[in-house]
């Protein structure tokens, strides 16, 4: 292994990505730091993908195209991807292809951690649409405690992994989980950085280093925008990673507040006439979550919502009467 230019992975797993994946990979061409692979997993595409990404490996041997026998759900071809990556690589950089990078990216990301052996998730600014994300943090400091990272996230303080592509994950901490994402999550990233700071720290680099890009016909969009399967996720993680980052107080503070969020949310779904299978699946995953729904307090959260926001209720009468148009 090359301490002083150590290999990244670049991993971009695919799936009718055609319209952003030549912007993607420019960008890793345009990388300052020279040391790394692109790994790319075409996942049964049905557009140029794989044609675009097959230019790619013409160009440069350091791209390389694998291709899925059937279509893969999304955690699972990230996970497909992870089994590709090189056994000199000493670092994982995610990159959906939608999104890229800036051309220092993995040099600064790589300096900080080469100088700081303990980060096990080097994380910077990122753009996200028109705003810059991952931000809360000392900008005079470089490695932060993972426990602390974890913490503050939890409160609802910072959110430095915005998304995959924000990252770099040193690569034994990937070969360390098998799978690396859990299949059954709906936010695997997240819960692998929470499984990982628990035992390492996280470097970051106080500069805007990616683009993350915000539209709603990504895969995750199009899974989560009928169930609202997000909020649910997220109360999972914090029920399931409060406890191992927060002290008694804390968690029981949070808590609190989470459950007022969620029992909001949930009664503005039942004032909006959501279905049977939305209910169905927010009843099963509170109780799995160990907090079953309570229809008292849900009835409560309805009158509360009734009595501070009237327009919003009669504006979800008239949507459902079809007197107005959404």
């Amino acid at each position: 292994m090359n301490t002083a230019s150590p290999l990244v992975s670049i991993v971009t797993p695919v799936h009718n990505g055609e319209a952003f994946l030549a912007q993607c990979l420019d960008s890793v061409l345009r990388q300052s730091y020279t040391q790394w692979e692109c790994i790319v997993i075409n996942n049964s595409s049905s557009d140029a993908t794989a044609a675009i990404a097959a230019s790619y490996c013409d160009k440069d041997k350091r791209f390389r195209l694998y291709e899925t026998e059937t279509l893969l759900p999304v955690i699972e071809n990230h996970n497909f991807a992870f089994g590709k990556i090189s056994d000199e690589s000493v670092f994982c950089k995610i990159l959906h292809a939608d999104d890229f990078l800036f051309p220092d990216c993995l040099a600064e990301m790589v300096r900080i951690g080469v100088e700081n052996p303990r980060a096990g998730v080097i994380g910077a600014f990122t753009l996200a649409g028109d705003r810059v994300r991952c931000d809360g943090l000392r900008h005079d400091q470089s490695l932060f405690p993972g426990r602390e990272i974890g913490r503050l996230t939890l409160l609802g303080r910072i959110y430095p992994f915005w998304s995959p592509s924000s990252t770099m994950i040193r690569t034994d901490r990937v070969r360390q989980r098998q799978p690396f994402y859990a299949p059954e999550r709906l936010h695997a990233d997240v819960e692998a950085m929470y499984e990982i700071l628990q035992q390492t720290d996280f470097g970051f680099v106080p500069k805007i280093l990616t683009f993350v890009r915000e539209h709603g016909g990504s895969e995750t969009s199009r899974q989560v925008k009928p169930l609202n399967a997000s909020m649910l996720s997220n109360f999972d993680l914090f029920v399931r990673y409060g406890p191992l980052f927060l002290d008694e107080d804390e968690f029981s503070w949070r808590l609190r507040q989470n459950l007022v969020s969620y029992y909001r949310f949930l009664a503005e779904s039942a004032i909006s006439g959501r279905d049977s299978a939305f209910w169905s699946f927010h009843s099963r995953g509170m109780k799995k979550a160990g907090y079953p729904l309570n229809p008292v307090r849900l009835a409560g959260a309805v009158a509360h919502l009734l009595m501070c926001r009237p327009r919003f209720f009669i504006k979800q009468i008239l949507y459902r009467w079809g007197i107005r148009k959404k």
